[in-house]
Formats: C-alpha cells, structure tokens, sequence
C-alpha cells in the first residue's frame, strides 16, 4: 500500500524520524511540495541528519528519492546538501531524481523574499517569489537547466507512473503541515505551496486510489513566524537572560506552581530544544490543541497518528489539552476561517496529570506510565484518529508503534 507523511499543525512535528522509519517499506520517497524553507531532522546513533530538500529517506541506500514538480528548488542548496551526505556515508544513500517540471530559485527570488518577508514571517529563502513566478507563467523549470544537477533531471511522473505500473510502492513525505497550507492554513500567515494531502498528487504528477496517510503531530503544540496560536504560552521571543540549561529550574517552578505562562512555554522549548532546523529560531511553545488535530485529519482523510516528542512531557505534573476555543459567547470545535475570530479565540482546556518516568527506554505502549497512556487516550477519543506511532526521544529506535 502506499503512503503519505504529512503535518498536521505548523510544522516541526518530527516528520523527518517518522518517514524514515515508513521508508523501509517502500520502494520510492518523493517530495511534492515546498523548497529548502522545510527543515526535516533524523538521528541515527546520536548523530543528527538535517535535510531541507533531500527527502528524509535518503539515507536508505536501496531506495530511489524524488523531489517531485511541485516544489521550487534552489540549485545551490541542492548540491550543498548532496555534498554534505556524500561527505557523511559516501555513496551509500537512495538514488536521487529530480522533476524536470520543478522550479528553479534564483537570486532574484532570495532578494525579494528578504525585502518582503517579514510580514508573515517566512524564512527568507526565495519560496514565495518562486511560486509567484510560476503562476504569473514567468519562471524557469529544471527542464532547461544544464548544470551540475543535469544528471539527476527527468520526467518523473512518468517514471512513476512506470514503476507503479510495476508494483512499487510509493511514500509520499509532506514538508511543512496543514495550518500553513496556501488555502486551508491560517491564510494569510502561511506558505506559498499545498501542504495537504491533495498538493501529494497535483506536486507528483500521479495519483493513487488507496493511500495510508499517517499525520504527525507533536505531544504539545508548536509554532515559528507570525499569526495566530491559541494555545500559545507566552511570549516566544528569547531573551538575551535566556540560557537553554536553566530547563530544570523551570520545572521545579512550574510543578510548585508558581509560574508564569510565558515561563512554562519557555520550559517546554528548552526541554524540547525548539529551535528551528532551518532558521534556527526559537519556536512558539503551547498546550496540545485537538481543534487543530481534527481539523487536519478531515481535510487529510488521516488514517492515523504519529505522536512525536512525547517524552517531552515527563517531568510536568499538571498536562493540557485544548478541546475547543470560547470565541465571545460562543463554543467551538473547528477552525475558524476568519483570521480575526481566530485571533480572539480562547482555548478550552482539559486538565491531565503528568507523569515522572522516564519514557526512552519504552518499547510497548504498556510500558508506558499509565498517565502517559491517559494521555495518549484522551488524543484519540477527541480526535477520533488511533495513534500509531508515539516518538519517546530523538533517536531512530526511541519508538513506539502500536
């Protein structure tokens, strides 16, 4: 059967451990969507893998890696993240194929992104000016190009559709999530591309009937750049006091219930170290928000959850979970259209205890403290998606799959 990872709140879930965890049971990984504003992080032995145009799967040697048409390509990233790998594990990674109808970033394109990209907070790299060019039918696609990366460029939609034809299987690896997609994110602080499951087909050039999609959510909710998160715990911005080893301090803070907040947000990202992998700036931290996860699971016809980053959370002894939003004298459970309501909107809260344990050595869900259990529970029954897969640390092994 083939399959689709995707985010499903703002990005930064963890995808990155997750497809190349379900790249071992398929035969190709290919992008769809996006360019190097993606950050997709994998750890193998405690060493750290980053990837922003490289799918996650590389890695695997017996695989073949596609960045589908859909996405707009930075040729310069492009060959620095291949000598990077091959500087790593030589040639010891997936074959690498490029679209020909993918879109070519030029330096005009990173320039005018500088100038106008703060609004909204994208990441600068010439993204949004790329797709502009490219529906205004005024851009370049690797068609034409003649460089360094000629040798990786074909018709790969056809060559799907061959391999298909064939039997293979196909993973299709989501970059960025569903509240920043162009027409069913927080429009207008959002990206330039379809990060839902329907820009997996338009980004491909090839569709298929039956698909697995597995939505990855993070245990808390996280968020970079501008617009609105109801559940957010303060203000995200670092402040030069700021160090990231006073975390333990925090906690004991919070547990005494004497914080801020604006403190627990900050204990949540320095416990979770979130920063971003692209950009490397500090994440907006708040509580898990269910509003979302089952708004991106209607849009995205979810087959299941991946709960990454779970371990995380050990250590608070008071939990929350957003169920719906008090906007006025109103209560709702789904997202709002409107950008202002959704900026005055107020978060419901379920209040869960948290557990102590430490969760990485955890291999079965039974193994699992019977809060943490609770916790993932309580996910499920308000979204109504079963979680899969639940990330108990950074490290490949440090899973659980149910």
């Amino acid at each position: 059967m083939h399959s689709a990872v995707l985010g499903t709140q703002w990005g930064d879930e963890g995808k990155g451990k997750i497809i190349d965890l379900v790249a071992k049971e398929h035969d190709i990984i290919v992008r769809a969507q996006g360019g190097n504003n993606a950050g997709h992080t994998v750890v193998i032995n405690n060493v750290k893998y980053p990837f922003h145009l490289l799918p996650s799967a590389i890695l695997h040697p017996d695989k073949i890696c596609i960045l589908g048409n859909g996405m707009v390509i930075d040729p310069d990233v492009l060959l620095s993240e291949i000598k990077n790998i091959k500087a790593k594990i030589g040639e010891e990674h997936a074959k690498l194929m490029i679209s020909d109808r993918a879109h070519i970033i030029e330096k005009k394109h990173i320039s005018s992104d500088k100038k106008k990209g703060k609004k909204v907070g994208t990441t600068g790299r010439g993204i949004g000016p790329t797709y502009a060019d490219k529906i205004n039918r005024s851009g370049k696609r690797y068609e034409n190009h003649n460089g360094k990366l000629a040798k990786y460029v074909q018709d790969t939609s056809l060559f799907l559709f061959n391999e298909i034809k064939k039997g293979k299987t196909v993973l299709f690896e989501g970059a960025q999530a569903t509240m920043l997609d162009i027409d069913h994110g927080t429009y207008p602080f959002v990206t330039s591309s379809n990060c839902t499951v329907g820009g997996f087909f338009t980004g491909t050039g090839i569709f298929v009937r039956d698909l697995n999609v597995i939505g990855v959510a993070k245990a808390y909710t996280t968020r970079v750049g501008e617009g609105p998160f109801v559940t957010e715990l303060g203000d995200y911005e670092i402040t030069k006091k700021e160090k990231r080893d006073n975390s333990e301090k925090l906690l004991v803070k919070i547990n005494n219930k004497n914080a801020s907040a604006q403190e627990i947000g900050r204990c949540v990202r320095l416990l979770g170290k979130e920063y971003g992998t692209t950009t490397g700036r500090p994440r907006r931290c708040g509580w898990l928000d269910t509003v979302i996860l089952r708004y991106a699971a209607r849009v995205n016809n979810l087959s299941n959850f991946a709960l990454t980053k779970l371990d995380v959370l050990s250590g608070l002894k008071e939990l929350k979970i957003c169920d719906c939003y008090r906007i006025g004298k109103d209560f709702i459970r789904e997202i709002p259209s409107d950008i202002t309501k959704l900026q005055n909107a107020v978060p419901a809260y379920i209040s869960m205890p948290g557990w102590d344990e430490d969760i990485t050595k955890c291999r079965k869900f039974e193994k699992l403290p019977l809060n943490a259990q609770n916790y993932v529970k309580m996910i499920e029954e308000l979204t109504g998606v079963p979680v899969k897969y639940i990330g108990i640390g950074p490290n490949r092994d440090e899973i659980i799959i149910r």
